[in-house]
């Protein structure tokens, strides 16, 4: 007697995944973790301002959030892991998109006009620069690999030695220019694609994420130019 298979159906979570609209709301959710990380990161880095007793005193908070329940660094290995989680799928479905989206356009359209809008190409170049630069900030201030003076368990002393080089600062203010770039940008279109595309939401959306880059643009730079400039030493 033959044996008759049951075609598997695909998952809700598959068919979501594979669509246009499920991988644009799995930008737009990542995207939005990333962007509350971003500013709970910047108002920490501000501390800096308060002097090492601070700063130092804030990094051994984060390490011991949640004891006794959790181990030490516990939550912080979480909120990395989550982090680089939503770093993946927000990669890995812009890309797929991109894509997607040059299959779809005629031969000829392509080149007529050019292949993709200022926001567009802003918001690739200004991921692939970003990308680059964690993993930069992570071997400088994390675990200390590119950096000659790393303390373990002197954060502030460990900032005010990489903004006092001139490729600290180069390389930490390309990249806050560009994640403000790609917040204008971004908070936007993920608000679009959550489905406050509202006409009379619009014109608050835009001036929302204007104000929002400007912040988060201005926070971040304040810390090298607080070096530099010696109000912090």
């Amino acid at each position: 007697m033959a044996l008759v298979t049951r075609e598997r159906r695909p998952s809700l979570a598959g068919m979501l995944w594979r669509s246009t609209v499920g991988k644009k709301a799995v930008m737009a959710l990542t995207g939005l973790a990333m962007l509350l990380y971003l500013v709970a990161h910047m108002l920490g880095n501000l501390k800096v301002f308060f002097g090492p007793g601070d700063m130092n005193g804030y990094a051994h908070w984060l390490r011991t959030i949640g004891e006794p329940f959790l181990g030490p660094e516990w939550f912080l290995w979480l909120a990395r892991m989550a982090l680089v989680a939503a770093v993946v799928a927000h990669g890995v479905a812009a890309y797929q998109l991109s894509r997607r989206d040059l299959a779809a356009r005629p031969v000829g359209y392509a080149h007529r006009r050019r292949r993709a809008s200022y926001a567009t190409r802003t918001m690739r170049w200004g991921g692939i620069i970003l990308a680059l630069f964690v993993v930069w900030h992570v071997l400088d201030l994390t675990t200390g690999t590119v950096h000659p003076g790393f303390e373990q368990g002197r954060p502030y002393q460990n900032v005010v030695d990489t903004f006092s080089t001139w490729y600290g600062n180069a390389v930490y203010g390309v990249a806050m220019l560009a994640v403000g770039l790609h917040v204008r940008h971004g908070f936007w279109s993920a608000a679009q694609t959550l489905g406050a595309n509202r006409p009379h939401l619009d014109r608050a959306l835009r001036r929302a994420a204007d104000v929002l880059a400007v912040a988060l643009t201005a926070g971040f730079l304040a810390v090298p130019i607080g070096v530099m400039t010696g109000v912090v030493s």
